[in-house]
């Protein structure tokens, strides 16, 4: 359907171009939907895309230096993979490490691609099942020194003794966060210990881009499915400015945040550094689900 407001404000061409999109895409789905049960799903993935195209051809994404066009999955849960591989291609690497809290079971997070091209880095993961899995399917990489893990329950006050037990050097390329309702608080008590020059983190798309906002901290409590995690993005700008790093952008969907070494910044990225530039709203129907699901190596031994 529509939106009302749709009808009433657009252009007649305007909505002459919509509708025929999904027209198009209606006829597209069509077969798949008349003998295939999964056709309502092919829908939706047509449905995603065109949406997608649309967002990047619109003036906010078109002739600048954002990083949304560089999008793309390999094992990342959005196009974090692509933005990532675009960053370091504008600032160059230096001995290509990385450090990630909240990893999953690896198959699914922001270092994944990265060591599949050869990087070497540190996952720590408070989930023992997960951590198990990790295990199994990177057993190469971690026998071969490539990677190492820590089952680990993060919080402000012991991660300075979880980078003590994994070594990890004060200076690396890539640091990445992903612990959902504690974010802001671990990263304030890591980035005084740790240097990285790319930085990665989850943010609250819930809160406005003006908003300064995140939970009140405690150690023992955990995400609990619900809008209450995190900060938002203006907090995280903040405490980026602190430390040195510069807000360069969003990826789509509004889940996680992309700062960088002022430093290193030049004139390579989309200034102004800020949360009122670089904010993109919950757009979590834009999870990218599709395709074959990601594995990192079919040896495990």
């Amino acid at each position: 359907m529509v939106p009302s407001r749709t009808l009433s404000t657009s252009p007649p061409h305007a909505l002459v171009a919509w509708l025929s999109r999904r027209l198009r895409l209606s006829r597209e789905a069509g077969p798949l939907h008349a003998h295939d049960p999964r056709g309502s799903e092919a829908l939706r993935r047509l449905l995603q895309e065109d949406h997608v195209r649309a967002l990047l051809a619109g003036p906010r994404y078109t002739g600048t230096k954002r990083l949304n066009r560089f999008e793309h999955q390999v094992f990342s849960q959005n196009g974090e993979d692509g933005i990532l591989r675009e960053i370091f291609r504008r600032i160059g690497t230096t001995d290509r490490t990385f450090l990630e809290f909240g990893v999953g079971d690896g198959q699914r997070n922001n270092t994944t691609f990265l060591l599949a091209q050869g990087w070497r880095g540190w996952w720590i993961e408070g989930n023992q099942r997960s951590t198990a899995a990790i295990r199994r399917a990177f057993a190469r990489p971690l026998a071969g020194s490539q990677l190492a893990l820590l089952h680990w329950m993060v919080t402000a006050e012991n991660i300075a003794e979880a980078f003590r037990r994994l070594q990890v050097p004060a200076e690396i390329d890539l640091l990445s966060l992903d612990i959902d309702r504690n974010t802001w608080h671990v990263l304030a008590a890591t980035l005084p210990i740790v240097r990285p020059r790319v930085l990665v983190v989850e943010y609250n798309a819930t809160y406005p881009a003006d908003v300064d906002w995140k939970v009140e901290y405690a150690a023992d409590r955990w995400w609990d499915r619900t809008s209450y995690f995190g900060a938002s993005l203006k907090a995280f700008q903040r405490l980026g400015e602190q430390h040195g790093y510069a807000l360069v952008g969003c990826e789509l969907s509004g889940v996680n945040a992309f700062f960088v070494r002022r430093e290193l910044c030049g004139d390579r990225f989309e200034a102004p550094f800020t949360a009122d530039n670089h904010y993109e709203p919950a757009r979590y129907y834009l999870a990218r689900t599709h395709g074959h699901p990601p594995n990192f190596s079919d040896l495990t031994g």
